[in-house]
């Protein structure tokens, strides 16, 4: 493990990076610190948001310092050799890929590739993604595990709304928009599963460390989810997944 950095970024918070690049070794050492600080429980610690390549400790100054705070957490960094990470939860995620009502980018991403849409959709649907992080808006997932063939830039003017739910493709990054937002990514798809409902006990149902299955659905089924997601009964299929 790279010797992790300690930055300053306010008077309420500290910045740990564990490097400069987005790849799995490093999002298990963030979430192995994530692990071993929430069963520390340093008094005056707040909140901590992991990002791809570190992680945000937001604390209350007026309990701890912040040198007395970067020396506990540096504290920590010499004991993450001994976290075991449990297992990664796997949600599945259907969608329904392509038309101009879900998908209206699912053409360009196909031509940009060379392929046809059904090898996008069955190149998409294949990775368990894992959620590297959350951000941009509630629920927003940052995923890695695109396959490089679909890879496609963003558009060149962003889109003013784009429905939550869509699922778009940036780049080497794929992800759903939780909420109605802008947004610049290629839209291949949407899912009537809320990824975030502010009258859920949790409201925010994926959580960085998870992965996302992307499952292919047709128009009926999509319109039968959305309408158990409306009735409050619909629950997403959850299981644990097979470490390589």
């Amino acid at each position: 493990m790279a010797e992790a950095r300690f930055l300053p970024t306010g008077d309420t918070s500290v910045c740990v990076e564990f490097g400069n690049e987005i790849n799995q070794k490093i999002n298990s050492e963030i979430r192995a610190f994530n692990i071993l600080l929430n069963e520390e429980k340093i008094k005056g610690v707040v909140e901590t948001v992991p990002t791809y390549r570190s992680i945000m400790v937001h604390y209350d100054p007026g309990v701890i310092s912040n040198k007395q705070l970067v020396a506990r957490l540096k504290a920590l960094t010499g004991k993450m050799d001994k976290v075991e990470i449990p297992p990664s939860e796997v949600l599945e995620i259907p969608v329904l890929y392509g038309g101009e009502e879900m998908g209206p980018d699912m053409a360009f991403v196909a031509e940009h590739a060379g392929i046809s849409e059904a090898e996008v959709i069955k190149l998409h649907t294949e990775p368990e993604y894992l959620i590297y992080m959350l951000g941009f808006t509630p629920g927003f997932t940052y995923l890695g595990g695109l396959n490089d063939k679909i890879e496609t830039p963003r558009l060149k003017t962003p889109r003013v709304k784009i429905p939550a739910g869509s699922v778009g493709i940036a780049g080497k990054q794929t992800g759903v928009y939780p909420i109605d937002s802008p947004g610049g990514w290629q839209l291949i798809g949407r899912t009537p599963v809320r990824m975030y409902d502010p009258d859920r006990e949790v409201p925010i149902l994926p959580q960085a460390g998870q992965y996302i299955k992307f499952t292919a659905i047709d128009r009926a089924e999509f319109d039968r989810i959305a309408a158990a997601e409306a009735a409050g009964t619909y629950t997403v299929k959850k299981y644990p997944r097979k470490e390589a």
